[in-house]
């Protein structure tokens, strides 16, 4: 029994050595490195530069009252179409104590010689009959009553303007009614019935009652940076991207690069402005904040890899590109536009070429091998 345990122990010690220098042995062995690759991809390489900024009509008019009084009467609000001349809202008059006690002064004096110049007129119209005076003398009085009728009328009006802000024969056109000077979509109402206004004077920008818009003619207004300012120049392409609105983008061409610039935070930024192109039957709400990438050169449907899996040697960039199953070659290549991301191959490979990866993030991997 005691020779049968040797035995089973010398075994065992015998199996852990053997087992031991397999495992040193195997730890010992370098393992292949194995290499992924990167297809060649057809992109479009776009290099931009960003604009951020807002959306805004261009044509955005701020209507205010003729005359100052209390809103009587609102006929819109925020997001109605008007025309030109449409009515927008009532003014009622509240009158100015002394010019109303003048008008009626005026009234009655008025009155007064109305009534002098009847009498005169009366007077004088039976001597003219009788034969008594000559024309030349009745129509001295004639032409005094007609003149003495429309000062009353004057008068009458004048006063009728004083307290109500219109006259009885010409309702139609009175300084009362707040018109639409042009055509557009109503902004916003900031006054409510009720609210005093004040007219537009020389010491007063008077209160603005509604503001008006063509919101069909719409205006990119954004900043660039002065590092960015000289890539640009007029008639460039804009591609917007509104904040409010996901997955869509919009066209604009830019024109208007403002000559000076601004100090903001530290940073010189210069104004521009685009034109906002828009499709059929869209809408873009006034205010929208918008960030705009202005194209500085594009190509389209060209090949492409990634920047990073470029190598240099001098002046000379070339990639590896994969001849059989983990056999590499080096070739050198033409670049052209690049957008920070993808680089444009003019020459130099295929579009059904394998490129070498080195230790590259998934990000930066691209497509998987045999995809494009």
């Amino acid at each position: 029994m005691k020779k049968f345990f040797k035995v089973f122990l010398g075994i065992a010690l015998l199996g852990v050595f053997v087992w031991t220098i397999y495992f040193l042995y195997s730890k010992s062995e370098e393992k292949p490195v194995v290499f992924k690759t990167s297809s060649i991809i057809t992109t479009d390489i776009i290099n931009k530069t960003v604009a951020t900024g807002s959306i805004v009509p261009r044509k955005e008019i701020e209507i205010k009252p003729q005359v100052s009084g209390i809103i009587d009467e609102i006929y819109v609000e925020a997001g109605d179409m008007v025309s030109k001349n449409d009515k927008i809202a009532l003014v009622k008059i509240i009158p100015n104590m002394v010019s109303l006690n003048n008008a009626e002064n005026r009234l009655r004096q008025a009155k007064i010689s109305l009534d002098n110049a009847k009498l005169d007129l009366d007077r004088n119209q039976s001597l003219f009959d009788d034969k008594v005076i000559s024309q030349a003398e009745y129509q001295a009085f004639d032409i005094a009553h007609k003149t003495a009728k429309e000062e009353y009328k004057a008068a009458f009006d004048n006063l009728e303007l004083v307290k109500k802000g219109e006259t009885s024969s010409n309702k139609a056109s009175t300084n009362r009614l707040i018109r639409s000077t042009i055509e557009g979509m109503v902004l916003d109402v900031p006054v409510e019935e009720g609210n005093s206004v004040i007219e537009a004077n020389t010491m007063n920008d008077g209160t603005t009652v509604a503001s008006v818009a063509d919101m069909t003619d719409l205006v990119f207004e954004g900043k660039v940076d002065e590092s960015e300012v000289g890539k640009i120049k007029t008639g460039m392409a804009l591609i917007l991207k509104i904040g409010a609105i996901e997955n869509e983008t919009f066209d604009a061409v830019l024109e208007y690069i403002s000559p000076k610039g601004i100090e903001e935070d530290g940073a010189i930024q210069f104004e521009i402005k685009a034109a906002v192109k828009l499709k059929e039957n869209q809408f873009i709400r006034a205010g929208y904040s918008a960030n705009a990438d202005i194209v500085l050169d594009r190509r389209d449907s060209v090949l492409a890899i990634s920047e990073a899996l470029l190598q240099f040697e001098g002046d000379s960039a070339y990639v590896e590109v994969e001849t059989a199953e983990q056999t590499f070659e080096k070739r050198y290549v033409e670049t052209g536009l690049s957008d920070g991301i993808n680089i444009e191959l003019i020459s130099g490979v295929d579009e059904s070429d394998e490129i070498k990866l080195w230790n590259l993030s998934p990000s930066m991997e691209g497509p998987p091998r045999g995809r494009r």
